[in-house]
């Protein structure tokens, strides 16, 4: 007998979510084929990795283990097993059988004045503050202006992945795309249900095969921030320094601050960008999510 004619009763949520796994291919999923499988259908890891959740979690959830999958996690693992209308419905009423749950509080994230002011404040050094997902939160004019080729500041792996601009900005963009990606996947670890986290990853799964393709894999690590190398439309080539800071009265949030050697062309570069900053445009940035 068809599993789907039975009730939900006898179908578990483990059940369920294994048969639509196996029933999809890697290419069917957006991910490259690695030949031969010895069990048919995605693997539990691959999953995970689409839906933007730990391994970890998603077997909890596939196990049954997993008591309070979020809206947003449910939701994202119907997009990547690619559930039906019905099959979604049948997915919520195995995951939340008995009481509705309430929805994880937003994670509103507000740059603190004196620190918008210290960055204003360094007007030979690009710097700008992220959120825990990536998010540009603030910046500081050179910063902006340095970031100017691109149509709209909002988010860096927004930016590396949907931008055209990042293709000529980055003189190594797969190192930086990786870094980047590698970053999400260790903060979205440790936060598997962030709505902020399962949006963005969402969007760029759909937009990005070159994002689908390295959130797929598995980065143990962070590659290490080191000399990054850019090509600015209006000043050339330039060498900068990339640190990032943890700001500790605001975990999630890094200061990141882009320094040039004293006396180098990279130093002339940034002087006559800063020039350009005093008449530049304010960029278009979208508001900070309340996520």
């Amino acid at each position: 007998m068809d599993n789907d004619a039975h009730p939900d009763t006898v179908e578990g949520l483990g059940q369920f979510l294994r048969a639509r796994r196996e029933r999809l291919s890697p290419t069917d999923a957006g991910l490259p084929s690695t030949g031969r499988r010895r069990v048919p259908g995605l693997r539990r890891d691959e999953v995970a990795a689409a839906a933007g959740v730990s391994s970890s979690y998603y077997t909890r959830l596939e196990q049954g283990r997993e008591l309070a999958p979020s809206r947003r996690v449910l939701d994202a693992v119907a997009r990547v097993l690619q559930l039906s209308e019905e099959d979604v419905l049948k997915l919520y009423r195995l995951a939340r059988p008995a009481t509705r749950r309430t929805k994880a509080p937003a994670r509103v994230e507000r740059v603190q004045p004196h620190l918008r002011q210290l960055i204003e404040t360094w007007t030979r050094t690009p710097a700008f503050i992220i959120g825990h997902a990536q998010d540009i939160l603030a910046a500081n004019r050179l910063a902006d202006t340095l970031y100017a080729d691109f149509a709209q500041q909002d988010n860096v792996l927004r930016m590396l992945f949907l931008d055209p601009a990042a293709r000529a900005f980055y003189r190594s963009p797969e190192r930086a795309k990786l870094r980047a990606v590698a970053d999400l996947q260790h903060t979205a670890a440790s936060t598997p249900d962030d709505p902020r986290i399962l949006e963005l990853v969402g969007e760029l799964s759909v937009r990005s095969g070159e994002f689908r393709t390295l959130w797929a894999r598995k980065h143990t690590w962070v590659p290490p921030y080191e000399v990054k190398r850019i090509h600015h439309s209006a000043v050339g080539d330039l060498e900068l320094r990339h640190e990032a800071l943890t700001i500790r009265s605001a975990p999630g949030q890094q200061l990141i601050v882009l320094q040039a050697e004293p006396m180098s062309p990279s130093a002339d570069a940034l002087a006559l960008l800063e020039s350009l900053s005093a008449t530049s445009a304010p960029p278009q940035r979208a508001p900070a999510p309340d996520n």
